[in-house]
């Protein structure tokens, strides 16, 4: 994610409330690219906007209560979206609007996730922490420094099914990024927490974003959001390590709007990458079957609905979904 529009600390912040009227847009739609997709997407598979009028969306993640978590980054929130249609406030801004966040280029958290156990797991990039919502409410940090100098700006994460934590640092969330003089790492790295210690595993990426594991978990995807717009693959050896790593898809000469950005995975292996154009939908052998369109820029995605199959995406000021054949992986 890379945006820069920030609201002062302590403004009033608004969100719509009222019940969302589902509707589809001429410029929402799967773009098919290639046959495979149709074991994928319904030739007849709706774009629907199900919620509007947000600051900028991401982080979406599906509750065990059965609604959708996602984060207004500027607004310094997060919200609820239940089948409904309605979008409340779950958290914050107060969570999110102390120690950095009035030097952060972007106060608010990034990407979330459930740990085993349902709770949220936050990137809370404003503060530089991962953090993690109790049961009964209160905030934990996980982790804040790495070697004792504190992140840059935790930006997503995806747990490992051994319960390690995997998260990218860029310096999207500093008012300066590389130049920022509150910068202590000197490098943009992919990160694991296991057992209450941080580990660098990736420290030749530019950007690196949002991330998801194979099912198999042979294999981490992580996207590098520029100047180089690639999708990276890393093998990842019996004790969860990264080897060096290899371009899995490159749009880096794409002109489209957008970058890549957060990713998710189905149950065969294919892989939805937000980036230039959309969601990109990636064979597990790495061909391009097809788009989601959205009407905004897209920045993450999730599964939601009971059986997995609805992939929900955070764009810009909207939150869009679209049913599929296949079901997702979700924690």
């Amino acid at each position: 994610m890379r945006i820069r529009m920030v609201f002062p600390i302590g403004a009033v912040l608004l969100i719509a409330t009222r019940a969302a009227n589902f509707q589809t847009h001429s410029l929402a739609h799967v773009n098919r690219l290639d046959p495979g997709l149709d074991a994928i997407a319904s030739p007849d598979a709706r774009v629907e906007e199900v919620a509007r009028g947000l600051g900028f969306t991401e982080g979406p993640v599906w509750s065990r209560s059965g609604s959708l978590l996602f984060t207004d980054i500027n607004a310094a929130v997060i919200n609820k979206w239940t089948p409904g249609g309605k979008v409340v406030r779950f958290l914050g801004p107060t969570e999110f609007t102390h120690n950095n966040a009035a030097v952060a280029g972007v106060p608010g958290a990034n990407g979330l996730t459930l740990d085993k156990q349902g709770r949220l797991v936050i990137c809370d990039q404003g503060n530089r922490v991962i953090s993690r919502l109790e049961k009964d409410g209160k905030v934990t940090v996980l982790a804040d420094r790495y070697e004792g100098k504190r992140f840059n700006s935790p930006n997503d994460l995806v747990f490992k099914l051994n319960g390690s934590l995997y998260f990218t640092d860029p310096p999207y969330g500093l008012a300066k990024e590389d130049n920022d003089p509150k910068k202590e790492q000197t490098v943009n790295g992919v990160y694991r927490l296991v057992e209450g210690k941080v580990e660098l595993l990736v420290k030749n990426l530019t950007r690196p974003n949002g991330l998801a594991f194979s099912p198999d978990e042979k294999y981490l995807y992580v996207s590098n959001s520029e100047p180089l717009k690639r999708y990276m693959r890393y093998g990842v050896d019996p004790e969860g390590f990264l080897g060096a790593g290899e371009v899995f898809f490159d749009m880096t000469a794409s002109t489209e709007p957008g970058l890549p950005d957060g990713m998710k995975v189905d149950r065969q292996g294919n892989l939805y990458a937000a980036g230039p154009g959309g969601v990109l939908i990636l064979s597990p052998e790495g061909k391009h079957l097809g788009t989601i369109k959205v009407s905004e820029v897209a920045a993450n995605c999730a599964w939601g609905d009971n059986d997995a199959q609805t992939l929900y995406i955070t764009a810009t000021s909207s939150v869009y979904r679209v049913r599929l054949k296949v079901p997702g992986i979700r924690p």
